[in-house]
């Protein structure tokens, strides 16, 4: 436990500094896992379809009117490969949009030009163990990476960002996102929008002061609920407006926010049109009268502006829904407000569609998609005795199969490669205990009269090949599950799952290809770093 005490005082003297100096704090990146693996380097066998160099590094961008914002960011410079790899998205901090083709061989060359280790992730790409960002594999500074994997997944969406432990959720925050699109000829197929009516949108809230620099931290309570900006970022800037014309978009969106949970709708009433989610195309449209978007989730929709007037707009909001903090969580902790100009579950607007020129050709939406190979439980290699994923949390200690991230493996996170395993995520029942807290004086006091109050939705997201959803189970008549349950789009393949307090979710996981350690988590990525966090070993 020596280790956990250690992260702990880190974790409380860092986000005081945050507090005190209204600055993103840095946490020296990784001081839990210290070990230090020599960086992969570049096969001379691999012969590369594409082949690009990312470099983070600092820098600024304009995210509000006047004085640049320091940032954090990934710049890309492609060596080998098709022009339209990279896409820059102009104005942002953001990475650029990163294209790639299924079935492609792809070598990134990483370099890290930040002043603590780094190492990048490739959010729901089904790649080797050593390709895929663990935390072991940080860089320091002034190194390079060299990723070289084949893109196996489906068409859809991805997403690219840092993993290095205790530093995961401040190297977001300061900027380093971006998002990736794999195509396949299935997709391509179906002559979905594309062009100038494909719009890709990378959610984020951040909070800036007078100066126009980013405020992180803020106190202890920040991190146990994860931190919540005051202001709605699309794409790297605020207040988002599009032109369209009165014809159908496709919009991918991604919710890159460190713990902001979206509930998307539009403003007139009209029913969400989905056509994707994590792992891509569903296999026919599914309409729903808002969709949910935790943290690392992908949403694809069919946005149709046929018919509507010139100079009308349609409005993409976030609705009111209920527990997005535990009770009484918003309102006190301690002694210390949680106050916020965009409370979570609140209502507020993402973005503005004016509707600018009209335009007689749009095309039909399609009524089926794509084909979705089914796996059935009775073919599970553990039917009958599904393995877990205990969720279980009190001030200071969020936990998974009640430990923090260790190098060790449980004999429930064993599995044998090429195999397919039922896992049920859940809450622990609650104990009443503080998770080793008791001793720690007056904030132990303050975990004892909150013990029980905290009770939060996490959004778990597991790294390898993608699953699917078998069952949600609630039990009880919540409100607060009410306001988000028809929000759930489960019958695609997905790679992270929303998980609210009383519900037991059920998943089918395929372990194929690669043998290694591929870590789960929760994405509130405050939550991540203080080390709700484990890792499945492939054998």
């Amino acid at each position: 436990m020596q280790r956990v005490s250690f992260s702990r005082r880190r974790f409380l003297s860092s986000v005081g500094a945050a507090a005190a100096s209204l600055a993103v704090p840095s946490t020296g990146g990784g001081a839990m896992s210290m070990k230090r693996i020599a960086p992969n380097r570049a096969s001379d066998s691999f012969r590369a379809d594409v082949d690009l160099e990312l470099v983070a590094k600092p820098g600024s961008a304009p995210i509000l009117p006047g004085r640049e914002t320091n940032v954090w960011r990934y710049s890309a410079r492609l060596l080998a490969g098709p022009a339209d790899t990279l896409t820059s998205i102009a104005d942002s901090f953001l990475g650029p949009i990163l294209r790639f083709t299924k079935g492609q061989k792809i070598r990134i060359r990483l370099r890290n030009e930040l002043p603590e280790r780094h190492i990048t992730h490739w959010h729901g790409l089904h790649v080797p163990a050593l390709m895929d960002g663990h935390p072991d594999y940080a860089i320091d500074p002034g190194e390079t990476f060299v990723y070289e994997f084949e893109i196996r997944n489906r068409a859809g969406m991805y997403f690219y960002h840092p993993h290095p432990h205790e530093a995961t959720a401040t190297q977001v925050y300061r900027g380093l996102a971006g998002a990736m699109i794999v195509d396949d000829d299935e997709e391509r197929a179906l002559g979905l929008p594309s062009g100038e009516f494909e719009l890709s949108f990378v959610i984020q809230d951040r909070t800036l002061n007078d100066a126009n620099q980013l405020i992180y931290g803020g106190g202890m309570h920040r991190s146990m609920f994860g931190f919540y900006g005051e202001r709605i970022l699309v794409n790297g800037r605020t207040d988002a407006r599009f032109e369209v014309a009165s014809r159908a978009y496709r919009l991918r969106v991604l919710n890159a926010s460190n713990a902001r949970i979206y509930k998307f709708a539009w403003d007139d009433g009209t029913p969400i049109t989905v056509l994707g989610v994590d792992g891509g195309l569903l296999e026919a449209p599914e309409t729903r009268p808002y969709v949910m978007l935790a943290p690392g989730e992908r949403l694809d929709v069919w946005a149709d502006f046929s018919g509507r007037a010139v100079g009308s707009k349609l409005t993409l909001r976030s609705s009111r829904f209920y527990g997005a903090l535990p009770r009484m969580g918003g309102h006190m902790m301690g002694g210390m407000m949680m106050e916020s100009d965009l409370p979570p579950g609140s209502d507020y607007p993402i973005a503005v569609f004016d509707v600018a020129r009209a335009v007689n050709d749009s095309p039909a939406l399609p009524r089926s998609l794509a084909k979705i190979a089914r796996w059935r439980e009775e073919d599970a290699a553990n039917v009958g005795h599904p393995a877990a994923i205990e969720i279980s949390e009190a001030p200071m200690s969020m936990l998974l199969n009640g430990q923090p991230y260790d190098d060790d493996i449980q004999p429930g996170e064993r599995f044998p490669v090429d195999s397919l395993q039922i896992i049920d995520i859940f809450r622990a029942r609650a104990s009443g205990g503080m998770g080793g807290m008791g001793g720690m004086g007056r904030m132990g006091m303050m975990g004892r009269g909150m013990g029980m109050m905290l009770s939060m939705r996490h959004p778990i997201h597991l790294h390898g090949q993608q699953f699917q959803i078998v069952t949600r189970a609630f039990e009880g008549g919540d409100e607060a599950y009410a306001s988000v349950r028809d929000g759930f789009v489960d019958s695609g393949l997905k790679d992270t799952v929303l998980v609210s307090p009383g519900e037991r979710v059920r998943i089918l996981k395929p372990f194929g290809d690669f043998k290694g350690r591929f870590m789960f988590h929760c994405h509130i990525l405050e939550h991540e770093d203080m080390g709700m966090m484990r890792q499945f070993s492939v054998e």
